[in-house]
């Protein structure tokens, strides 16, 4: 399977140090890795079918302090389609004039949708499938960007339909929330005050997060296995959406 991880900040922070403990998972996830990071209504988005340990691009990733407050990034171990660039994710689609970025741990099986005009995939990956149809029936339901509390609703409608066809953990966002939905194994953690040092889980990296932030930040982390080893990182239940907006959890 693969392993995401995301961020969702009360205002623009970067993701270096997290991104560093992900990307030290690629020895075993190495069928390619991606990261979006969203700067108001803009996008940045970087992809390579290589692994995140061997990329020139992972390593500018980790060096190169891009502001956003809500971040999605993956790691590939693939399942359904070959190894290119077309099925690295996140994917990105336009809907109601906004990015909205995707990417997913799981495998679906016998998920053939039909699906319209207006979205549908490039590669051959179950989860752009999944991905184009979730933006299809987003758009059937709603005529132009509803409210956040509508979205939460549509989606946890949507959701069960994909998980009856097997492992759909998720991470989605268009900018102005970030949406995580677990059927087996994702994790998050709220940074709040005090801030103090904490360590990756998988490699002897320590950061002293008081130093780069104030009392006035809320920060909110997912990911597929936690990612430091001092924090108080909390399981998302099997079939459960979690929202969050601010660096908080809605919901």
């Amino acid at each position: 399977m693969c392993q995401l991880m995301g961020m969702n900040a009360r205002r623009p922070t970067d993701v270096m140090f997290s991104f560093a403990g992900l990307a030290t998972r690629a020895d075993e996830h190495k069928d390619g890795f991606g990261i979006a990071f969203f700067e108001g209504r803009g996008l940045r988005h970087f992809v390579d079918h290589h692994s995140a340990r061997v990329s020139p691009l992972a390593e500018l990733v980790k060096h190169y302090p891009i502001q956003s407050d809500v971040v999605i990034a993956h790691i590939r171990k693939a399942t359904q389609g070959v190894v290119s660039l077309e099925n690295t994710h996140p994917f990105v689609r336009e809907l109601w004039g906004r990015y909205w970025v995707f990417a997913h741990n799981g495998d679906l099986k016998a998920f053939q949708p039909r699906l319209h005009a207006a979205f549908r995939p490039v590669g051959q990956t179950d989860s752009e499938r999944a991905f184009c149809w979730l933006m299809q029936e987003l758009a059937k339901a709603h005529a132009d960007m509803p409210a956040i509390e509508e979205l939460n609703h549509t989606l946890r409608e949507l959701l069960p339909q994909l998980n009856r066809h097997g492992t759909f953990n998720m991470l989605l966002s268009n900018g102005q929330a970030l949406w995580a939905h677990g059927s087996t194994r994702l994790h998050y953690l709220l940074r709040r005050p005090p801030f103090g040092p904490v360590t990756l889980q998988d490699e002897d990296l320590s950061i002293d997060l008081a130093a780069k932030t104030t009392d006035a930040d809320r920060i909110a982390i997912v990911a597929t296995e936690p990612l430091t080893r001092d924090e108080p990182w909390c399981a998302i239940e099997p079939g459960q959406l979690k929202v969050f907006q601010g660096g908080e959890a809605l919901c």
